[in-house]
Protein backbone atom coordinates (compact mmCIF):
# COMPACT_ATOMS: atom_id res chain seq x y z
CA UNK A 1 0.00 0.00 0.00
CA UNK A 2 3.14 2.01 0.89
CA UNK A 3 4.53 1.43 -2.18
CA UNK A 4 1.53 2.23 -4.19
CA UNK A 5 0.94 5.58 -2.41
CA UNK A 6 4.40 6.73 -3.02
CA UNK A 7 4.50 5.78 -6.94
CA UNK A 8 1.01 7.35 -7.26
CA UNK A 9 2.37 10.75 -5.25
CA UNK A 10 5.71 10.68 -7.49
CA UNK A 11 3.62 10.44 -10.72
CA UNK A 12 1.23 13.50 -9.73
CA UNK A 13 4.62 15.67 -8.85
CA UNK A 14 5.69 14.67 -12.12
CA UNK A 15 2.26 15.71 -13.94
CA UNK A 16 2.43 18.69 -12.08
CA UNK A 17 6.27 19.74 -13.32
CA UNK A 18 4.91 19.00 -16.67
CA UNK A 19 1.79 21.27 -16.35
CA UNK A 20 3.70 23.85 -15.17
CA UNK A 21 6.61 23.90 -17.76
CA UNK A 22 4.17 24.15 -20.41
CA UNK A 23 2.65 27.08 -18.65
CA UNK A 24 5.79 28.93 -18.60
CA UNK A 25 6.50 28.19 -22.42
CA UNK A 26 3.01 29.11 -23.40
CA UNK A 27 3.58 33.13 -21.27
CA UNK A 28 6.91 33.06 -22.82
CA UNK A 29 5.68 32.68 -26.43
CA UNK A 30 3.19 34.82 -26.16
CA UNK A 31 5.26 37.14 -24.33
CA UNK A 32 7.37 37.19 -27.35
CA UNK A 33 4.33 38.41 -29.67
CA UNK A 34 2.88 40.99 -27.45
CA UNK A 35 3.78 41.74 -24.03
CA UNK A 36 1.54 44.71 -23.44
CA UNK A 37 -1.98 42.45 -22.36
CA UNK A 38 -0.40 41.10 -19.64
CA UNK A 39 -0.05 43.38 -16.31
CA UNK A 40 3.98 42.65 -14.97
CA UNK A 41 6.00 43.62 -12.28
CA UNK A 42 8.99 44.71 -14.18
CA UNK A 43 12.22 46.42 -13.01
CA UNK A 44 11.63 50.69 -13.05
CA UNK A 45 14.33 50.76 -16.31
CA UNK A 46 12.76 48.27 -18.35
CA UNK A 47 11.95 50.32 -20.63
CA UNK A 48 14.87 51.81 -20.98
CA UNK A 49 17.08 48.39 -21.10
CA UNK A 50 14.49 47.85 -24.06
CA UNK A 51 15.11 50.81 -25.46
CA UNK A 52 18.95 50.22 -25.58
CA UNK A 53 18.87 46.95 -27.07
CA UNK A 54 16.66 48.37 -29.87
CA UNK A 55 19.41 51.66 -30.31
CA UNK A 56 22.45 48.72 -30.52
CA UNK A 57 20.32 46.82 -33.14
CA UNK A 58 20.02 49.66 -35.30
CA UNK A 59 23.83 50.84 -35.52
CA UNK A 60 23.68 48.54 -38.25
CA UNK A 61 23.84 49.27 -41.91
CA UNK A 62 19.76 48.33 -43.09
CA UNK A 63 20.04 48.76 -46.59
CA UNK A 64 20.11 52.32 -47.66
CA UNK A 65 20.26 53.38 -44.29
CA UNK A 66 23.10 53.49 -41.78
CA UNK A 67 22.32 54.06 -38.41
CA UNK A 68 25.11 56.41 -36.12
CA UNK A 69 25.96 56.14 -32.38
CA UNK A 70 24.72 59.05 -30.54
CA UNK A 71 27.61 59.07 -27.67
CA UNK A 72 26.74 62.54 -26.18
CA UNK A 73 22.85 62.51 -25.75
CA UNK A 74 22.45 65.76 -24.51
CA UNK A 75 24.82 68.43 -25.53
CA UNK A 76 25.88 71.53 -23.20
CA UNK A 77 24.72 72.89 -20.03
CA UNK A 78 20.83 72.08 -19.07
CA UNK A 79 20.31 75.77 -17.88
CA UNK A 80 21.66 77.30 -21.29
CA UNK A 81 24.90 78.43 -19.19
CA UNK A 82 27.23 77.11 -22.36
CA UNK A 83 29.45 79.53 -23.63
CA UNK A 84 30.25 79.92 -27.18
CA UNK A 85 32.73 77.48 -28.84
CA UNK A 86 32.93 75.79 -25.40
CA UNK A 87 29.83 72.35 -25.88
CA UNK A 88 30.19 70.48 -28.58
CA UNK A 89 28.24 67.38 -30.15
CA UNK A 90 29.36 64.38 -31.80
CA UNK A 91 31.56 64.62 -34.86
CA UNK A 92 29.50 63.22 -37.24
CA UNK A 93 31.29 61.94 -40.97
CA UNK A 94 30.07 62.47 -44.04
CA UNK A 95 31.77 60.33 -47.29
CA UNK A 96 31.19 61.90 -50.25
CA UNK A 97 27.32 61.36 -52.13
CA UNK A 98 26.36 60.63 -48.80
CA UNK A 99 23.69 62.40 -46.82
CA UNK A 100 23.65 63.21 -42.83
CA UNK A 101 19.82 63.14 -41.24
CA UNK A 102 19.71 64.86 -37.51
CA UNK A 103 17.20 65.12 -34.99
CA UNK A 104 17.49 66.81 -31.59
CA UNK A 105 15.37 68.92 -29.59
CA UNK A 106 16.59 72.84 -29.41
CA UNK A 107 16.43 74.71 -25.77
CA UNK A 108 17.71 78.24 -25.78
CA UNK A 109 17.94 81.07 -23.29
CA UNK A 110 15.09 82.94 -25.58
CA UNK A 111 17.53 86.52 -25.45
CA UNK A 112 19.18 86.44 -28.76
CA UNK A 113 18.46 84.98 -31.43
CA UNK A 114 21.73 82.90 -31.76
CA UNK A 115 21.13 80.85 -28.75
CA UNK A 116 19.88 77.98 -30.62
CA UNK A 117 21.20 75.22 -32.82
CA UNK A 118 24.59 76.20 -34.88
CA UNK A 119 26.27 73.98 -37.26
CA UNK A 120 29.52 73.69 -37.94
CA UNK A 121 30.51 71.76 -41.25
CA UNK A 122 34.72 70.65 -41.27
CA UNK A 123 37.19 69.15 -42.86
CA UNK A 124 37.87 65.26 -42.82
CA UNK A 125 40.57 66.22 -40.10
CA UNK A 126 37.32 66.39 -37.56
CA UNK A 127 39.26 67.05 -34.13
CA UNK A 128 39.03 70.96 -34.00
CA UNK A 129 43.17 70.57 -31.88
CA UNK A 130 44.23 68.46 -35.16
CA UNK A 131 47.03 70.24 -37.11
CA UNK A 132 45.52 70.75 -40.97
CA UNK A 133 41.34 70.81 -39.32
CA UNK A 134 39.68 73.84 -41.42
CA UNK A 135 35.99 74.82 -41.06
CA UNK A 136 33.71 75.27 -44.49
CA UNK A 137 31.13 76.89 -42.84
CA UNK A 138 29.42 77.96 -39.95
CA UNK A 139 25.64 77.64 -40.33
CA UNK A 140 23.64 79.43 -37.42
CA UNK A 141 19.93 78.49 -36.94
CA UNK A 142 19.20 82.18 -37.21
CA UNK A 143 19.86 82.70 -40.98
CA UNK A 144 23.33 83.82 -40.19
CA UNK A 145 26.57 82.16 -40.10
CA UNK A 146 30.11 82.76 -41.97
CA UNK A 147 33.32 80.45 -43.22
CA UNK A 148 36.19 79.87 -45.40
CA UNK A 149 36.40 81.87 -49.05
CA UNK A 150 33.62 79.84 -50.31
CA UNK A 151 31.31 80.61 -47.90
CA UNK A 152 28.21 83.24 -49.58
CA UNK A 153 25.85 85.09 -46.48
CA UNK A 154 23.39 85.17 -49.85
CA UNK A 155 23.10 81.88 -50.24
CA UNK A 156 21.08 81.46 -47.31
CA UNK A 157 17.44 81.19 -47.41
CA UNK A 158 14.43 80.71 -44.87
CA UNK A 159 10.74 81.07 -44.50
CA UNK A 160 10.88 82.98 -41.26
CA UNK A 161 7.60 84.97 -40.92
CA UNK A 162 6.13 87.90 -38.49
CA UNK A 163 3.56 85.91 -37.09
CA UNK A 164 2.14 87.99 -34.99
CA UNK A 165 1.89 91.01 -37.13
CA UNK A 166 4.25 93.42 -35.05
CA UNK A 167 6.73 93.91 -37.72
CA UNK A 168 9.58 91.82 -36.24
CA UNK A 169 10.07 88.39 -37.29
CA UNK A 170 12.76 87.53 -34.79
CA UNK A 171 10.48 87.48 -31.58
CA UNK A 172 8.28 84.81 -33.62
CA UNK A 173 11.84 82.76 -34.55
CA UNK A 174 12.52 83.18 -30.62
CA UNK A 175 9.52 81.80 -29.18
CA UNK A 176 9.29 79.01 -32.40
CA UNK A 177 12.65 77.56 -31.68
CA UNK A 178 11.83 77.30 -27.75
CA UNK A 179 11.52 73.37 -27.67
CA UNK A 180 11.64 72.81 -31.27
CA UNK A 181 12.17 69.64 -32.77
CA UNK A 182 14.85 70.07 -35.12
CA UNK A 183 15.79 68.21 -38.11
CA UNK A 184 19.01 68.91 -39.91
CA UNK A 185 20.14 67.28 -43.26
CA UNK A 186 23.53 67.58 -44.54
CA UNK A 187 23.96 66.43 -48.17
CA UNK A 188 27.42 65.64 -49.15
CA UNK A 189 27.29 65.48 -53.30
CA UNK A 190 29.96 63.89 -55.51
CA UNK A 191 29.33 67.19 -57.46
CA UNK A 192 31.44 68.94 -54.61
CA UNK A 193 29.06 70.83 -52.52
CA UNK A 194 27.03 70.27 -49.07
CA UNK A 195 23.39 71.24 -49.21
CA UNK A 196 21.51 72.43 -45.86
CA UNK A 197 18.17 72.25 -44.93
CA UNK A 198 17.40 72.58 -41.29
CA UNK A 199 13.70 72.40 -40.56
CA UNK A 200 12.31 73.18 -37.10
CA UNK A 201 8.70 72.38 -35.88
CA UNK A 202 8.20 74.59 -32.66
CA UNK A 203 5.57 73.55 -30.00
CA UNK A 204 3.65 76.09 -31.62
CA UNK A 205 2.73 74.16 -34.84
CA UNK A 206 4.92 76.86 -36.78
CA UNK A 207 7.58 75.55 -38.72
CA UNK A 208 10.86 77.32 -39.53
CA UNK A 209 13.03 75.80 -43.06
CA UNK A 210 16.33 77.65 -43.49
CA UNK A 211 18.79 76.07 -46.31
CA UNK A 212 22.34 76.78 -47.40
CA UNK A 213 24.92 75.40 -49.99
CA UNK A 214 28.38 75.50 -50.32
CA UNK A 215 31.47 74.16 -52.22
CA UNK A 216 33.54 71.50 -50.12
CA UNK A 217 35.66 68.63 -50.97
CA UNK A 218 33.94 66.19 -53.46
CA UNK A 219 35.77 63.35 -52.71
CA UNK A 220 36.97 63.83 -49.18
CA UNK A 221 34.95 63.26 -46.00
CA UNK A 222 33.46 66.03 -43.97
CA UNK A 223 32.52 66.60 -40.53
CA UNK A 224 29.34 67.47 -39.13
CA UNK A 225 28.97 68.69 -35.28
CA UNK A 226 26.61 70.94 -33.13
CA UNK A 227 28.06 73.86 -31.54
CA UNK A 228 26.14 75.26 -28.43
CA UNK A 229 25.76 78.93 -27.22
CA UNK A 230 23.40 79.97 -24.79
CA UNK A 231 21.55 76.69 -26.10
CA UNK A 232 21.48 72.73 -25.07
CA UNK A 233 20.23 70.17 -27.37
CA UNK A 234 18.89 66.42 -26.59
CA UNK A 235 20.16 64.48 -29.82
CA UNK A 236 17.76 61.51 -30.57
CA UNK A 237 18.53 60.15 -34.07
CA UNK A 238 21.66 60.37 -36.70
CA UNK A 239 21.69 58.43 -39.97
CA UNK A 240 22.90 58.16 -42.88
CA UNK A 241 21.16 57.85 -46.59
CA UNK A 242 22.45 57.68 -50.04
CA UNK A 243 22.85 61.46 -51.32
CA UNK A 244 19.26 63.35 -53.35
CA UNK A 245 22.01 65.37 -55.43
CA UNK A 246 22.42 63.64 -58.55
CA UNK A 247 25.83 64.21 -60.00
CA UNK A 248 25.93 66.48 -62.65
CA UNK A 249 27.35 65.48 -66.08
CA UNK A 250 31.47 66.82 -66.68
CA UNK A 251 31.68 69.96 -68.67
CA UNK A 252 34.64 70.94 -70.99
CA UNK A 253 36.75 74.06 -70.18
CA UNK A 254 35.49 76.90 -72.27
CA UNK A 255 38.56 79.88 -71.81
CA UNK A 256 41.29 80.54 -69.83
CA UNK A 257 42.91 83.79 -67.95
CA UNK A 258 46.29 84.19 -66.44
CA UNK A 259 46.88 86.83 -63.59
CA UNK A 260 49.53 87.70 -61.19
CA UNK A 261 51.86 86.99 -64.28
CA UNK A 262 55.33 89.14 -63.65
CA UNK A 263 55.14 92.18 -65.97
CA UNK A 264 59.19 92.20 -65.96
CA UNK A 265 61.66 89.17 -65.40
CA UNK A 266 65.31 90.31 -64.75
CA UNK A 267 68.01 89.10 -67.20
CA UNK A 268 69.28 85.61 -65.86
CA UNK A 269 66.00 84.52 -64.21
CA UNK A 270 64.31 81.69 -66.04
CA UNK A 271 61.16 82.28 -64.14
CA UNK A 272 58.81 83.54 -66.27
CA UNK A 273 55.37 82.54 -64.39
CA UNK A 274 56.36 83.96 -60.90
CA UNK A 275 52.70 84.14 -58.39
CA UNK A 276 50.53 84.00 -61.53
CA UNK A 277 47.41 82.38 -61.19
CA UNK A 278 45.70 80.54 -63.63
CA UNK A 279 41.87 80.54 -63.60
CA UNK A 280 39.49 78.05 -66.24
CA UNK A 281 35.94 78.89 -66.95
CA UNK A 282 34.26 75.57 -67.78
CA UNK A 283 30.84 75.02 -70.09
CA UNK A 284 28.70 75.49 -67.40
CA UNK A 285 29.74 78.35 -66.36
CA UNK A 286 31.50 77.55 -63.46
CA UNK A 287 35.26 78.54 -62.48
CA UNK A 288 38.23 76.87 -61.15
CA UNK A 289 41.47 77.85 -59.94
CA UNK A 290 44.21 75.30 -61.56
CA UNK A 291 47.36 74.17 -60.81
CA UNK A 292 50.36 75.43 -63.07
CA UNK A 293 51.57 71.31 -63.16
CA UNK A 294 48.55 71.18 -64.78
CA UNK A 295 49.41 73.96 -67.87
CA UNK A 296 51.05 73.08 -70.58
CA UNK A 297 53.50 76.65 -72.09
CA UNK A 298 53.08 76.24 -75.84
CA UNK A 299 55.22 78.67 -76.28
CA UNK A 300 57.89 79.47 -73.82
CA UNK A 301 59.94 82.37 -74.22
CA UNK A 302 63.75 83.15 -74.81
CA UNK A 303 64.77 84.48 -71.33
CA UNK A 304 68.17 84.70 -72.57
CA UNK A 305 68.08 88.07 -73.79
CA UNK A 306 66.21 91.89 -73.36
CA UNK A 307 63.29 92.54 -74.81
CA UNK A 308 59.11 91.72 -74.60
CA UNK A 309 58.24 88.22 -74.49
CA UNK A 310 55.17 86.70 -75.15
CA UNK A 311 53.79 83.58 -72.90
CA UNK A 312 50.88 81.45 -74.57
CA UNK A 313 49.35 79.21 -72.02
CA UNK A 314 47.14 76.07 -72.51
CA UNK A 315 44.76 73.78 -70.26
CA UNK A 316 43.16 70.38 -71.72
CA UNK A 317 41.23 69.11 -68.98
CA UNK A 318 37.52 68.97 -68.19
CA UNK A 319 35.90 69.71 -65.23
CA UNK A 320 36.34 65.95 -63.77
CA UNK A 321 39.63 65.76 -64.78
CA UNK A 322 39.67 64.23 -67.95
CA UNK A 323 41.58 64.79 -71.29
CA UNK A 324 39.83 67.08 -73.75
CA UNK A 325 40.23 69.94 -76.05
CA UNK A 326 42.62 73.12 -75.05
CA UNK A 327 41.67 76.26 -74.60
CA UNK A 328 44.47 78.86 -74.23
CA UNK A 329 45.16 82.45 -73.52
CA UNK A 330 48.92 84.72 -73.79
CA UNK A 331 50.76 86.93 -71.33
CA UNK A 332 53.47 89.60 -72.14
CA UNK A 333 56.51 90.41 -69.74
CA UNK A 334 59.79 92.11 -70.28
CA UNK A 335 63.36 90.57 -69.96
CA UNK A 336 65.33 93.61 -68.22
CA UNK A 337 68.54 94.55 -67.30
CA UNK A 338 69.55 93.79 -63.64
CA UNK A 339 68.11 95.97 -60.85
CA UNK A 340 70.35 98.35 -59.25
CA UNK A 341 68.39 100.50 -57.34
CA UNK A 342 64.62 101.12 -55.81
CA UNK A 343 63.16 104.46 -54.81
CA UNK A 344 60.05 105.46 -53.58
CA UNK A 345 58.45 107.77 -56.23
CA UNK A 346 54.90 108.37 -54.38
CA UNK A 347 53.97 107.91 -51.05
CA UNK A 348 51.22 105.22 -50.09
CA UNK A 349 48.00 106.99 -49.12
CA UNK A 350 48.50 106.12 -45.43
CA UNK A 351 51.82 107.50 -43.97
CA UNK A 352 50.67 107.64 -40.01
CA UNK A 353 50.07 105.01 -38.25
CA UNK A 354 48.24 104.66 -34.63
CA UNK A 355 49.25 101.87 -32.71
CA UNK A 356 48.78 100.40 -29.17
CA UNK A 357 50.47 96.96 -28.94
CA UNK A 358 54.01 95.83 -29.43
CA UNK A 359 53.81 93.61 -32.42
CA UNK A 360 54.32 94.52 -35.84
CA UNK A 361 52.18 96.31 -38.07
CA UNK A 362 51.16 95.58 -41.74
CA UNK A 363 52.47 97.83 -44.14
CA UNK A 364 49.41 99.13 -46.70
CA UNK A 365 50.66 99.69 -49.92
CA UNK A 366 47.64 101.21 -50.96
CA UNK A 367 48.76 104.20 -53.86
CA UNK A 368 52.35 103.42 -53.35
CA UNK A 369 54.69 104.12 -56.31
CA UNK A 370 57.78 102.32 -56.43
CA UNK A 371 60.50 103.15 -59.21
CA UNK A 372 63.34 100.76 -60.31
CA UNK A 373 66.44 101.92 -61.81
CA UNK A 374 68.49 99.06 -64.15
CA UNK A 375 72.08 98.84 -64.79
CA UNK A 376 71.97 100.21 -68.34
CA UNK A 377 70.56 103.64 -66.76
CA UNK A 378 66.60 103.28 -67.31
CA UNK A 379 63.88 103.63 -64.85
CA UNK A 380 60.09 102.14 -64.69
CA UNK A 381 57.82 101.34 -62.53
CA UNK A 382 57.90 98.46 -60.63
CA UNK A 383 54.66 96.13 -59.83
CA UNK A 384 54.21 95.73 -56.29
CA UNK A 385 53.58 91.68 -56.97
CA UNK A 386 57.35 92.05 -57.76
CA UNK A 387 58.43 93.40 -54.41
CA UNK A 388 58.98 92.24 -50.53
CA UNK A 389 57.50 94.88 -47.98
CA UNK A 390 58.62 94.39 -44.46
CA UNK A 391 56.31 94.94 -41.57
CA UNK A 392 56.13 98.41 -39.50
CA UNK A 393 57.93 98.61 -36.02
CA UNK A 394 55.78 99.28 -32.90
CA UNK A 395 57.63 102.44 -31.81
CA UNK A 396 56.36 106.11 -32.29
CA UNK A 397 57.81 109.04 -33.86
CA UNK A 398 59.68 108.50 -37.30
CA UNK A 399 59.76 104.90 -38.88
CA UNK A 400 60.75 103.48 -41.67
CA UNK A 401 59.74 100.18 -43.93
CA UNK A 402 61.82 98.27 -46.02
CA UNK A 403 61.02 97.38 -49.80
CA UNK A 404 62.93 94.99 -51.51
CA UNK A 405 63.46 93.23 -55.09
CA UNK A 406 65.30 89.75 -55.08
CA UNK A 407 67.18 89.82 -58.46
CA UNK A 408 69.08 87.04 -60.11
CA UNK A 409 72.29 88.17 -58.51
CA UNK A 410 71.41 90.37 -55.59
CA UNK A 411 69.09 92.22 -53.49
CA UNK A 412 68.25 95.74 -53.77
CA UNK A 413 66.40 98.05 -50.58
CA UNK A 414 64.75 100.93 -50.05
CA UNK A 415 62.92 102.31 -47.30
CA UNK A 416 59.56 104.09 -46.90
CA UNK A 417 58.93 106.88 -44.11
CA UNK A 418 56.43 106.57 -41.60
CA UNK A 419 55.05 108.49 -38.63
CA UNK A 420 53.77 106.05 -35.59
CA UNK A 421 51.75 107.84 -32.95
CA UNK A 422 50.88 105.75 -29.80
CA UNK A 423 47.22 105.29 -28.86
CA UNK A 424 45.13 104.47 -25.77
CA UNK A 425 43.70 101.02 -26.69
CA UNK A 426 43.14 98.40 -29.61
CA UNK A 427 40.73 96.01 -29.74
CA UNK A 428 41.86 92.53 -32.29
CA UNK A 429 45.25 91.75 -33.70
CA UNK A 430 47.70 93.58 -36.01
CA UNK A 431 47.72 90.25 -38.13
CA UNK A 432 44.02 90.56 -39.29
CA UNK A 433 43.66 86.97 -37.41
CA UNK A 434 41.17 88.20 -34.89
CA UNK A 435 37.88 85.87 -35.34
CA UNK A 436 34.38 86.79 -34.77
CA UNK A 437 32.96 87.42 -30.81
CA UNK A 438 36.38 86.88 -29.96
CA UNK A 439 38.17 90.35 -29.13
CA UNK A 440 35.61 93.36 -27.38
CA UNK A 441 36.58 96.29 -26.15
CA UNK A 442 36.18 98.01 -22.32
CA UNK A 443 32.35 98.22 -21.70
CA UNK A 444 31.86 102.18 -21.65
CA UNK A 445 28.50 103.27 -19.37
CA UNK A 446 26.00 105.80 -21.42
CA UNK A 447 24.07 107.79 -18.68
CA UNK A 448 20.52 108.38 -19.07
CA UNK A 449 20.15 111.21 -21.61
CA UNK A 450 23.92 111.62 -22.76
CA UNK A 451 26.03 110.58 -25.26
CA UNK A 452 29.55 109.13 -25.40
CA UNK A 453 32.06 109.23 -28.71
CA UNK A 454 34.81 106.83 -28.91
CA UNK A 455 37.35 108.15 -31.71
CA UNK A 456 39.85 105.20 -33.36
CA UNK A 457 41.56 104.11 -36.56
CA UNK A 458 40.44 101.69 -37.83
CA UNK A 459 43.52 98.85 -39.98
CA UNK A 460 41.31 96.44 -42.25
CA UNK A 461 42.24 93.25 -44.21
CA UNK A 462 39.55 95.00 -46.52
CA UNK A 463 38.20 91.59 -47.73
CA UNK A 464 34.81 91.90 -46.78
CA UNK A 465 31.92 94.88 -45.45
CA UNK A 466 32.36 93.49 -41.81
CA UNK A 467 35.79 93.56 -41.53
CA UNK A 468 35.51 96.84 -39.58
CA UNK A 469 34.25 97.98 -36.23
CA UNK A 470 30.53 96.85 -34.68
CA UNK A 471 28.93 98.17 -31.79
CA UNK A 472 27.16 96.40 -29.12
CA UNK A 473 24.57 97.66 -26.93
CA UNK A 474 24.36 95.66 -23.59
CA UNK A 475 23.08 96.05 -19.88
CA UNK A 476 25.67 95.99 -17.55
CA UNK A 477 25.01 92.10 -16.59
CA UNK A 478 25.90 91.53 -20.44
CA UNK A 479 22.19 91.33 -21.75
CA UNK A 480 22.25 92.67 -25.29
CA UNK A 481 19.92 95.11 -26.81
CA UNK A 482 21.58 95.20 -30.03
CA UNK A 483 24.79 94.63 -32.42
CA UNK A 484 25.25 97.12 -35.32
CA UNK A 485 27.61 96.83 -37.62
CA UNK A 486 29.18 100.04 -39.75
CA UNK A 487 28.16 98.42 -42.86
CA UNK A 488 24.27 98.92 -42.58
CA UNK A 489 23.70 95.70 -40.68
CA UNK A 490 22.73 94.69 -37.57
CA UNK A 491 20.93 92.25 -35.26
CA UNK A 492 19.69 92.12 -31.67
CA UNK A 493 16.35 92.24 -29.22
CA UNK A 494 15.99 95.90 -29.61
CA UNK A 495 17.49 95.94 -33.22
CA UNK A 496 13.60 95.60 -34.52
CA UNK A 497 12.75 99.06 -33.95
CA UNK A 498 15.97 101.28 -35.60
CA UNK A 499 16.05 103.83 -38.27
CA UNK A 500 18.59 102.86 -40.74
CA UNK A 501 20.54 105.58 -42.70
CA UNK A 502 23.66 106.43 -44.58
CA UNK A 503 25.57 107.38 -47.61
CA UNK A 504 27.78 105.21 -48.33
CA UNK A 505 29.27 104.55 -52.35
CA UNK A 506 29.28 100.73 -51.99
CA UNK A 507 31.28 100.08 -55.03
CA UNK A 508 34.13 101.76 -52.44
CA UNK A 509 33.22 100.45 -49.37
CA UNK A 510 35.42 97.57 -49.08
CA UNK A 511 38.66 98.67 -49.93
CA UNK A 512 38.97 101.63 -48.20
CA UNK A 513 38.07 100.13 -45.09
CA UNK A 514 41.84 100.04 -43.74
CA UNK A 515 43.09 103.72 -42.56
CA UNK A 516 40.15 104.92 -41.74
CA UNK A 517 39.39 107.50 -38.88
CA UNK A 518 36.44 106.61 -36.97
CA UNK A 519 34.01 108.37 -34.36
CA UNK A 520 31.25 106.06 -33.37
CA UNK A 521 28.66 108.56 -30.82
CA UNK A 522 26.46 106.63 -28.75
CA UNK A 523 23.31 108.52 -27.65
CA UNK A 524 21.07 107.34 -24.92
CA UNK A 525 18.05 109.26 -25.59
CA UNK A 526 16.55 108.69 -22.19
CA UNK A 527 13.29 107.08 -23.47
CA UNK A 528 14.29 103.67 -23.54
CA UNK A 529 16.20 104.43 -26.94
CA UNK A 530 19.33 104.87 -28.23
CA UNK A 531 20.95 105.94 -31.54
CA UNK A 532 24.36 105.00 -33.02
CA UNK A 533 26.50 107.31 -35.40
CA UNK A 534 29.55 106.42 -37.52
CA UNK A 535 31.26 109.35 -38.66
CA UNK A 536 33.85 107.81 -40.98
CA UNK A 537 36.97 109.55 -43.03
CA UNK A 538 39.01 107.15 -45.26
CA UNK A 539 42.37 107.50 -45.25
CA UNK A 540 41.86 109.43 -49.02
CA UNK A 541 40.25 112.60 -47.53
CA UNK A 542 36.76 111.01 -47.90
CA UNK A 543 33.42 111.24 -45.60
CA UNK A 544 30.66 108.95 -45.06
CA UNK A 545 28.32 108.35 -42.14
CA UNK A 546 25.94 105.63 -41.01
CA UNK A 547 23.09 106.13 -38.52
CA UNK A 548 21.10 103.92 -36.42
CA UNK A 549 17.98 105.32 -34.68
CA UNK A 550 15.75 104.27 -32.13
CA UNK A 551 17.23 100.73 -30.85
CA UNK A 552 15.17 99.66 -27.91
CA UNK A 553 17.55 100.08 -24.64
CA UNK A 554 16.51 100.38 -21.02
CA UNK A 555 17.68 104.05 -20.70
CA UNK A 556 18.59 103.36 -17.07
CA UNK A 557 21.42 100.59 -17.67
CA UNK A 558 22.98 100.92 -20.97
CA UNK A 559 26.59 100.36 -21.84
CA UNK A 560 28.60 100.31 -25.37
CA UNK A 561 31.57 98.15 -26.55
CA UNK A 562 33.13 97.26 -29.66
CA UNK A 563 34.26 94.06 -31.52
CA UNK A 564 35.66 93.39 -34.79
CA UNK A 565 37.05 90.34 -37.00
CA UNK A 566 39.62 89.88 -39.54
CA UNK A 567 40.42 93.81 -38.79
CA UNK A 568 41.66 95.43 -35.56
CA UNK A 569 41.03 99.49 -34.29
CA UNK A 570 43.41 101.61 -32.13
CA UNK A 571 41.21 103.85 -29.98
CA UNK A 572 42.99 107.49 -29.42
CA UNK A 573 40.10 109.27 -27.67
Amino acid sequence: MNLIKFNFMKTTQLIRCALYAAVLAAFGLVGCEKLDIYSIDAPSDLQYRIDSIAAERAKQSTGDTTYLNIATVIVGPEDNSAGWWAYFSDYFAIPSNKLLHLEFVNHGTGINNWNNWNLAIANEVGDRDAAGYAEYFLLRSDAYGWGNEDFALNMISHNYSDIDGDGDIWNDFRTTMQGANVTIEVDHSATGNAFVTATALGTNGVELVQTYQQPVSATADIVAFLVCDGSYFEMKKAYLLPSKVTVIDDVDPVSITVQGAPEFVELGNENFWGDAVATVTFADGTTEQVDSADLSFNVVPDMTTLGDKTVVVAYSKSKQGAFTKAVSTFYTLEVTNPVVSLEVTTLPVITTYYYFSNDPIIFNKTGLVVTASYSDGSTSVMAHEALRFGTIPAASGAQNVEISYVGATKTVSTTCPLTLVKGIAQVGANDFSTAWWTAFSNDYPVASGSSRTLTMYCYSNNVNNWNSPCTILRKADMTENAVVRMDNFGWGGGYGTAILSSDWNWDVFTRNISGSRIAITVSNNGNNTADILYNVTYANGESHFQKYEGITVESADLNCALVIEGAYVVIVE
